[in-house]
């Protein structure tokens, strides 16, 4: 059961309410974006929740037990802050999001009536559409570690421990072809040196399908956002999880997060040989 303040609870026994919703978005790149239903731009806890930018949310379904909240929010593409190519780049896409119903006229009255992550996004047509998946959808996904041959740390990560400074690089775009580029200031680098890498223009990061010298970089999908000619981008060297390129191209087996040398599918399937009873190894009685 929510607590409610006292302030909010005597309020809400007036029986004539000055109630609206706050949604706040914080995304993956750092930014806290702030909206609401009211006419009026209000501010709580260091954000400013816009006014009048065509956000709204269905009914919220609850039920007992761990299954997962139903909820979508739909709005407008009339936030300067919500346009579609900030959607279709990918912005958006696990943002975490608090609901919040406020008093409008003092807003130190206030509830937070659910919290958890954007879920699918879609969008066209000047609007969108976006699934909110509460707290409990965290249980149904993958937890801890799988043996398997290769690494499972990110590079660059507390578990890797790989200084991605020596590993970086930075380019300018030369030439556009859909999913490939031409960079200037890489070609020192050889070839494969960026495949499976990243590349981050703004706050963007973009994952690298194959590095060919001197300068291209071929990517997996083409970019959902635009990509100009001059543009300047930060390359980080990519990392195939094996043991051999942690030893070799980053000095780094000691922290090496795979098992090499588990037995696999043919040493399972290996049949043993069996001895020969008869055979004493050519000795006689």
């Amino acid at each position: 059961m929510k607590q409610l303040s006292g302030d909010l609870q005597a309020h809400l026994e007036q029986g004539l309410t000055t109630l609206c919703y706050c949604w706040r978005l914080s995304l993956a790149n750092g930014a806290r974006l702030g909206f609401t239903d009211h006419d009026e731009a209000l501010t709580f806890d260091g954000t400013t929740f816009e006014a009048q930018a065509g956000f709204s949310a269905t009914e919220i379904e609850s039920s007992l037990g761990l299954s997962i909240d139903n909820l979508e929010a739909t709005g407008a593409l009339s936030s300067l802050r919500i346009s579609e190519d900030a959607l279709q780049a990918g912005d958006f896409d696990g943002a975490e999001i608090e609901i919040w119903k406020v008093n409008w006229q003092d807003v130190s009255q206030r509830v937070l009536e659910r919290k958890g992550h954007l879920g699918e996004v879609s969008y066209g047509q000047g609007a969108f559409k976006a699934e909110l998946r509460g707290l409990a959808h965290q249980l149904n996904q993958k937890r801890g570690r799988l043996y398997a041959f290769g690494c499972d740390a990110a590079l660059g990560d507390a578990r890797c421990k790989v200084n991605l400074a020596g590993f970086t690089a930075t380019g300018h775009v030369t030439v556009i072809d859909d999913s490939r580029l031409e960079v200037s200031g890489i070609s020192a680098f050889a070839d494969d040196w960026f495949t499976r890498g990243t590349i981050q223009i703004g706050i963007r990061k973009l994952d690298v399908k194959r590095h060919r010298a001197p300068d291209r970089i071929e990517l997996w999908q083409q970019p959902k956002f635009a990509i100009n000619v001059g543009d300047e981008m930060l390359l980080v060297a990519g990392c195939d999880k094996q043991l051999s390129t942690c030893t070799a191209k980053f000095g780094n087996a000691i922290n090496f997060r795979g098992f090499p040398h588990m037995p696999g599918n043919d040493f399972v399937a290996a049949v043993a040989a069996q001895s020969d009873p008869n055979n004493d190894g050519g000795k006689r009685s």
